[in-house]
């Protein structure tokens, strides 16, 4: 299982560094382009691939430090790296959102001449990179979230890519210029949407939400009802890592003489199979027994 898991994360690595190769390369192509036909599509495109290649860099570097051993001052490791590259990512999208719709509502008052023909050549090159990155990606992780945010980036690179073709040629059949800032506002949107989406939940993770998918009152309710010895579970916190690594300590107040040692091993199994928490840890008590930090707890609430 650990040779697996070692092999994912070598092989995350692999496919963001030559996503940020590829992507970093032909932003260069992208930016001259821009500036030679006049597009802000292809501008805009330019100015995201340029963030993606500092986000898919900033990925990649998370990526490797989760390798690194958890030691006394990083007592979990450093696997919260890769949560913190994706809330970067996700605010870099949004500043890119907020760039894309100043300079369009700029190009709507005063439309610019656009050289359509460069433009569609420069869109359609940046088009195949763009998929081949993302194919590179999306066959990677899933589950991870650092992954994820990179793959939102080059999701959109590919559709600032399509509207800059469209544009290109509405423009060379009608001599239609708004429509450059207008598919850019379209794209936009349709990044923010996904941008504030991955914030959120890598925001969430960092300020010690609670995973979505695990309920405290199920966990507070099943497991004495499912172990004999147990007469309540309280004082439960749930935190994540990371997506794929959630966290739970807790306290289990216990009948008398209830084998305590059968019991720690019993909760942890439970947890483990019923809420996918690998990482759990319990204090036990006897039954109808308060400890000093839940009387505590109670007074500042």
């Amino acid at each position: 299982m650990s040779q697996d898991h070692d092999h994912s994360h070598a092989d995350n690595e692999k496919r963001l560094l030559w996503a940020m190769l590829l992507t970093g390369g032909f932003m260069l192509a992208e930016v001259f382009g821009g500036i030679v036909s006049g597009s802000l599509a292809l501008l805009a495109d330019a100015g995201h691939m340029l963030t993606d290649s500092a986000s898919l860099l900033l990925a990649w570097f998370a990526a490797r430090l989760t390798h690194r051993p958890a030691n006394a001052k990083q007592t979990y490791g450093y696997h919260r790296v890769q949560v913190l590259a994706a809330f970067v990512n996700g605010l870099l999208l949004i500043g890119i959102v907020i760039w894309i719709a100043i300079e369009a509502i700029q190009r709507f008052r005063s439309p610019v001449e656009v050289m359509s023909n460069t433009m569609l050549i420069i869109a359609v090159l940046g088009l195949a990179v763009n998929v081949i990155v993302f194919f590179l990606l999306h066959s990677g992780d899933s589950g991870n979230i650092n992954i994820r945010g990179a793959v939102l980036h080059v999701i959109g690179d590919l559709l600032g890519s399509v509207a800059a073709i469209v544009a290109a040629l509405v423009i060379m059949w009608t001599g239609w210029v708004t429509i450059d800032p207008l598919l850019s506002l379209l794209v936009a949107v349709l990044i923010l949407r996904s941008a504030w989406k991955i914030t959120a939940q890598s925001g969430h993770i960092l300020l010690e939400g609670a995973p979505g998918d695990i309920d405290i009152s199920r966990i507070e309710r099943e497991l004495p009802a499912t172990l004999p010895g147990v007469q309540e579970i309280h004082h439960v916190h749930v935190w994540s890592l990371t997506p794929e690594k959630p966290v739970v300590t807790l306290h289990a107040a216990l009948y008398a003489d209830t084998d305590r040692v059968q019991i720690l091993t019993s909760i942890k199994r439970l947890l483990h199979e019923r809420f996918g928490v690998a990482h759990a840890t319990i204090q036990i008590e006897a039954a109808g027994e308060r400890c000093a930090d839940e009387l505590n707890s109670d007074r500042e609430r």
